[in-house]
C-alpha cells in the first residue's frame, strides 16, 4: 500500500484535501417530549457533491442521500439538498432516544452527532394534607408528588404570596424515570383560615403544573361588647343595651352574660346575644362579661358600668365652632394692635411738643438762673413784673 504526503503528491493532492477541509459538516443536539416529533438536520458548506448519509445509533443508514433504507415509517424525508438532509422522526419514544450520526462521504469521510434527548413530563401533582380541619397553633404537614418524568422534576411551594421552602426526596424508578416527593411543614393561625396552598412542578416538558388546597383553620371565638344604648353618659333610669358579638370556627354553641363577683340584676333581660336592663341605679355598677365557647376554646370580652346621676352632664356649655372661636379671636388680636400703634404714635408726637416748649427761652440765657427765669412755663419776666416802693 502505498501512501503520500502532502509535500510530495503535487499540486492535485493539494487541491483534493484543500477541497475536503473546505467543506464543514454540522448539526444539533434534539430535546423532544414524548410522543412528540423531533427533527435532525445533517448541513453541509461549500459541498463538492459528496453523499450525505444519516445513521441511527446502531449505525444503520437512515437515509442515504434521499433513499430510505430503514423501514420505519415514523422517518420521514423533510428536505434534501446538496447542502442538507432534513428528516423528521414522529411519535419519539423513549427507545429512540442517544447518538444520531449525520455522515458525509469524503476521503477521509466526515461525521457529524446529534444527541436525541426523550423528555417525559411527570403526572398531575398529588398533594396530600392528613386532616381536613387544624386547630390554631398547630401543625399540619402537606406532601406534594410527581410522578413518572424524565428528568426529574422540582417542586415549589406557595402560600397565598409567600414563597415557602419544603424538603424534597427524589426516587429513580427500574425504567429510568424519576418521582420526586415534596413535604412542607406549617404552624397555623387564624389568619391562614381560607388562604391556599400551592405545590408548583417544574419541568422542560410542561408548564403551570400545580395542584391547590385550601386551609381550613379552627380557632376559637373573638368577642367583642357593643353598646347599643345610650350613647353617652349612663345615668340613673335609663336602660342600658348591649351586643355580644362573637366571630369564630366553628361558630360559637353558647353564649352567655354573667355579673363578675355578683348576679345580673333581676330585671335585665337576655336574649340570645344581647344584654338589656332597665331603669339604671347604682347598685348595678360592676363589670358585665360575655363569654362565647366552641370546640376550641372559649374568649370573653368585659363591659364596665358606671351609673351616673341623673342630671350628670347637664348644663355643660354647648361646643362652639372651632372655627367661630378662631375668627373672633383673630379679630380681638387685631383690634388691639391697631389700638397699640394709635397710642404709640399719639404719645411719641406730645413727647417732642413738650420737650420743645420746656426748651423755648433757655438756648439764650447767660446763666442757669436767667434760662429758668425765660423758660415758658416758668416765673414772668422781671421786665413784666415790677414792684413799687412808697
Amino acid at each position: 500500500m502505498v501512501t503520500h504526503s502532502p509535500s510530495s503528491c503535487g499540486s492535485t493532492c493539494l487541491a483534493a484535501l484543500s477541497s475536503v477541509q473546505g467543506q464543514n459538516l454540522v448539526t444539533d443536539d434534539i430535546f423532544v417530549v414524548e410522543g412528540e416529533m423531533a427533527t435532525i438536520s445533517c448541513r453541509v458548506r461549500n459541498n463538492d457533491d459528496s453523499v450525505i448519509q444519516l445513521l441511527n445509533p446502531n449505525r444503520q443508514t437512515i437515509y442515504f442521500r434521499d433513499v430510505r433504507p430503514l423501514k420505519d415509517g415514523r422517518f420521514q424525508l423533510v428536505n434534501f439538498s446538496d447542502n442538507e438532509l432534513r428528516v423528521s422522526l414522529s411519535n419519539v419514544s423513549l427507545s429512540d432516544e442517544g447518538r444520531y450520526v449525520c455522515q458525509l462521504y469524503t476521503d477521509p469521510p466526515q461525521e457529524a452527532y446529534a444527541n436525541i434527548t426523550v423528555l417525559v413530563p411527570p403526572g398531575t401533582p398529588i398533594l396530600d394534607q392528613p386532616e381536613d380541619m387544624v386547630s390554631e397553633g398547630n401543625e399540619t404537614e402537606l406532601t406534594c408528588t410527581a410522578m413518572g418524568s424524565k428528568p426529574a422534576a422540582s417542586i415549589r411551594w406557595l402560600k397565598g404570596d409567600e414563597e415557602l421552602q419544603g424538603e424534597s426526596v427524589m426516587e429513580q424508578t427500574y425504567d429510568h424515570m424519576f418521582t420526586v416527593t415534596s413535604r412542607l411543614s406549617l404552624t397555623v393561625t387564624r389568619e391562614d383560615d381560607g388562604v391556599p396552598v400551592i405545590c408548583i412542578v417544574d419541568h422542560p416538558a410542561v408548564k403551570d403544573l400545580q395542584a391547590q388546597i385550601v386551609l381550613e383553620v379552627q380557632y376559637k371565638p373573638e368577642v367583642k361588647i357593643i353598646v347599643e344604648f345610650p350613647e353617652g353618659l349612663t345615668r340613673e333610669g335609663e336602660n342600658l343595651e348591649l351586643t355580644c358579638r362573637a366571630k369564630g370556627k366553628p361558630e360559637p354553641q353558647q353564649i352567655n352574660w354573667v355579673k363578675l363577683d355578683d348576679d345580673v340584676p333581676p330585671n335585665a333581660v337576655i336574649t340570645g346575644t344581647d344584654l338589656l336592663i332597665e331603669n339604671l341605679n347604682k347598685s348595678y355598677n360592676g363589670t358585665y362579661r360575655c363569654v362565647a365557647a366552641n370546640s376550641v376554646g372559649e374568649s370573653y370580652d368585659d363591659y364596665i358600668l358606671y351609673v351616673y346621676d341623673s342630671r350628670a352632664g347637664e348644663g355643660v356649655p354647648q361646643k362652639m365652632d372651632h372655627a367661630v372661636v378662631g375668627g373672633v379671636v383673630a379679630v380681638v388680636v387685631f383690634a388691639m394692635l391697631c389700638l397699640l400703634i394709635v397710642l404709640g404714635r399719639y404719645f411719641a408726637r406730645h413727647k417732642g411738643t413738650y420737650f420743645t416748649h420746656e426748651a423755648k427761652g433757655a438756648d439764650d440765657a447767660a446763666d442757669a438762673d436767667t434760662a429758668i427765669i425765660n423758660a415758658e412755663g416758668g416765673h414772668n419776666n422781671s421786665d413784666e413784673k415790677k414792684e413799687y416802693y412808697i
